[in-house]
This record gives C-alpha cells, structure tokens and sequence, in this order.
C-alpha cells in the first residue's frame, strides 16, 4: 500500500508508541526520516536509530528515550507542513514550541535541521513538524 504522507506515518507511529510506553518502534525508511530523526536524536528527544534491511526499502528502528521517573520526553508531535498545504517559513517566522523548550523540524537546503541550528545559520525552509 502506497502512502501519501511518509512523514506523517512516522510521527504517528512514533507518538503512539511514546503512548504505550514502547522502548522501540518501527518506521519506514527514507532520506527525510532519518533526517528528522537525527534532529531528535541531537535535541535528546530518542536514544538513537539504526536502519534495518527487510529486503524492501528498508526500515529504520527508533530507540525512544524516557525520563528516570518513566515520563516520555515527547509529550506532542504536531505534523506542520501537509502535502496538500506546504508551509514554508523566513528564519524570523519559525516558531518556538513551548517558548523555547521545544523544537521545531525544518527541512532547508542545508538538510533537515532544527529551529535553533536555523537561526544560527540564518536559513529557512519547510516547517516540517513540531515537538515538545
């Protein structure tokens, strides 16, 4: 079965295993994936992620990361950017979850990066997704 949105089916597995309390979680393979899972993995929202051949296209196992209580570091996944609504963003209009303590995903022409590395660098792109 074909998707329409690959990056909205990974964050949807992943926020429903961050639900169940899942230590792992399986998503498809792909460039942006792994970069938007890198992004998390640099901002410690997963413990890391590792590609898996199935003998298809592959897939990517994700090591979620909790807190030393048990309370999942990802607490909201918001898909941003749609295939039907792509929403493309200047450095200065990126937003800031949660004032700062989130992150937002965006994918430039420099790669997937976060919103801080955005404004570092001073380049905008798609805003892809946001996490806190």
């Amino acid at each position: 079965m074909a998707l329409s949105d690959p990056i909205a089916d990974m964050l949807t597995r992943v926020r429903n295993a961050v639900r169940n309390r899942a230590k792992t979680v399986m998503v498809m393979n792909s460039k942006v994936n792994r970069g938007i899972l890198g992004v998390l993995q640099h901002e410690g929202y997963i413990t890391g992620f590792d590609t898996v051949d199935d003998g298809r296209q592959g897939q990517i196992r994700v090591a979620l990361k909790y807190s030393t209580t048990g309370e999942p570091l990802i607490s909201r996944v918001t898909r941003e950017s749609k295939p039907g609504c792509r929403r493309y963003m200047r450095v200065d209009d990126l937003p800031r979850p949660v004032q700062g303590l989130g992150i937002a995903v965006v994918s430039t022409s420099k790669g997937v990066l976060s919103d801080r590395k955005c404004r570092d660098e001073r380049i905008g792109g798609e805003l892809i997704c946001t996490v806190e």
